[in-house]
């Protein structure tokens, strides 16, 4: 049974994004970029809901993302991807799959597959449902030292109580990025 990891960047006062949705904000170097290489060769396939792909999907398939980073742009694009959403009407990013419906029981299935594990990048309302659903086992938040004053508070859309332990954490001290990695 594969495990299904999501991953979600947060600044110190606890935002996913700033007060306009902006996403601009994340301290990326070669540490930073060494990480993310490794845990995508670790994942089987990329989850995402709406909102999550229609971010990641503006940006990875673009000469800019390339330009950025390369190596990180053929990994992202060449992932199987899963968009969950009932109101998308294609997903155009290479190897997307779209996957109306309820979530759970797809992403459950998912799950019950052989291969590498499943990662949930950003997303956080989509994990949100996830983690409530008790389908979420590894949660990774990646600290970055910045403070934005206001935003998109990280998990906001969680209706109830979920304790976490906390399994394991890396400093990287250039970026002064810190990953939190919890077990439901």
């Amino acid at each position: 049974m594969r495990k299904l990891i999501s991953f979600i960047a947060v600044t110190v006062d606890g935002f996913t994004e700033g007060p306009e949705g902006e996403f601009d904000w994340p301290n990326v170097d070669e540490g930073f970029n060494e990480f993310s290489i490794s845990q995508l060769h670790d994942v089987g396939a990329l989850l995402f809901g709406r909102v999550g792909y229609e971010g990641m999907a503006s940006y990875w398939p673009t000469p800019m993302a390339q330009d950025d980073n390369p190596v990180i742009t053929s990994l992202m694009n060449a992932i199987p991807k899963y968009v969950f959403s009932n109101t998308l009407s294609s997903a155009d990013w290479s190897n997307t799959t779209l996957v109306s419906g309820e979530a759970g029981p797809a992403v459950a299935k998912l799950k019950e597959e052989d291969g590498h594990d499943l990662a949930i990048f950003g997303s956080a309302t989509f994990t949100a449902g996830l983690l409530e659903q008790g389908l979420v086992d590894e949660v990774r938040v990646m600290v970055m030292p910045i403070l934005l004053g206001g935003g998109v508070s990280l998990l906001s859309a969680l209706t109830k109580r979920i304790p976490l332990t906390l399994v394991r954490t890396m400093v990287f001290p250039s970026s002064g990025n810190v990953l939190l990695v919890y077990k439901p």
